[in-house]
């Protein structure tokens, strides 16, 4: 069986990996349609090594007849588009933030809480979580199912990349320029970026903590255990792709390091690289193109109770985004919409 797939934002970093993603990964298209705003239309996307689309407008386009459409255009095209798109018909997996936090739509992980997909059928939309979100609760899950996770204080150290091209951009002009002499000119970011780093990504809600800290304190909580406590730093770094992330863990049971390690080897979606006698461990630059959640300096915290630390690492705009996406959409056509899911 084979599907009919709308990449929304298609012109974006973001949709530019779906697209990537869905061919690399060979999802069972019949046709794929390139979709972003009036002024983005007739440009030409790649999709696979040979393909070529040229970019329709969202604003006009009739999602009767897609199957599948893959979101990745902002907040305000999501609200409006994504639930125009739901009621004709098509499933909306959704990357933006806004519908992550309805009650009556699933936040998806898959090798976190696949199951949850099931619930697609109330509003006929799936919500990416942040990418932020999504690197940490991978590493949480296993973790969680054998010790019972009570509290998690996160740094993130994110990239530019999070915030769109034209900040990845800003990191490469500031950067160029500080090497000429030329003045340093903000227009993404409240400081410089170049040869930084800013404690601020999105704006700030009431008690001082950031949307970006938010988003990673409440979707931890709808996609893995409520019962979690989380306390997060979100900062965006001088880099052009890939988050990291230093997280502390408050078991409610006794885990080792080394059986936490062992359990993350054998976890989908992981890869443990951790050898402090070598210097193994894995930076956001080796994570660049990669699918998996890479874990490393795996160790114990002896300053609480059944506590551990670790540093996570994942490329935001493949795991954090747009794989993700396309394993929710393959989990959608396996188990729920494919010709031998149950109906």
């Amino acid at each position: 069986m084979t599907y009919k797939i709308a990449v929304v934002g298609a012109t974006g970093n973001v949709g530019r990996e779906m697209l990537q993603t869905l061919a690399e990964r060979k999802f069972p298209t019949r046709e794929v349609v390139a979709l972003a705003s009036s002024r983005s239309v007739g440009k030409q996307v790649s999709y696979g090594e040979d393909k070529i689309l040229k970019v329709q407008n969202l604003e006009t386009y009739d999602f009767t007849g897609t199957d599948i459409a893959l979101f990745s255009a902002g907040s305000k095209p999501s609200e409006v588009h994504g639930a125009r798109a739901a009621r004709q018909g098509c499933i909306v997996i959704d990357n933006s933030s806004f519908w992550r936090m309805h009650e009556d739509v699933p936040l998806v992980v898959p090798e976190v809480n696949p199951g949850a997909i099931a619930a697609y059928r109330t509003r006929n939309i799936i919500a990416n979580p942040n990418c932020s979100t999504i690197q940490m609760v991978v590493a949480l899950k296993p973790l969680h199912d054998a010790a019972v996770i009570k509290r998690v204080v996160v740094a993130s150290y994110q990239s530019t990349s999070g915030a769109g091209k034209r900040a990845m951009d800003e990191l490469f002009n500031q950067t160029k320029g500080i090497y000429v002499n030329d003045p340093i000119r903000k227009e993404q970011f409240t400081k410089q970026i170049a040869f930084n780093v800013i404690p601020h990504i999105d704006v700030f809600l009431d008690g001082g903590i950031t949307k970006e800290e938010w988003k990673m304190m409440v979707e931890t909580k709808k996609i893995l255990d409520p019962s979690i406590r989380v306390s997060a730093t979100c900062v965006r770094v001088a880099t052009f792709i890939g988050h990291g992330e230093a997280i502390n863990v408050e078991f409610e049971r006794s885990i080792s390091a080394s059986e936490a390690r062992d359990l993350l080897r054998e976890a989908p979606g992981i890869s443990v690289i951790d050898n402090p006698a070598a210097e193994s461990y894995i930076t956001p630059v080796e994570c660049v193109g990669e699918d998996a959640v890479f874990v490393s300096r795996i160790r114990d915290d002896h300053t609480v109770e059944n506590g551990l630390s670790m540093w996570v690492v994942a490329d935001n705009l493949r795991k954090g985004a747009a794989l993700n996406a396309v394993q929710i959409a393959e989990e959608l056509v396996r188990s729920y919409i494919g010709e031998k899911a149950p109906s």
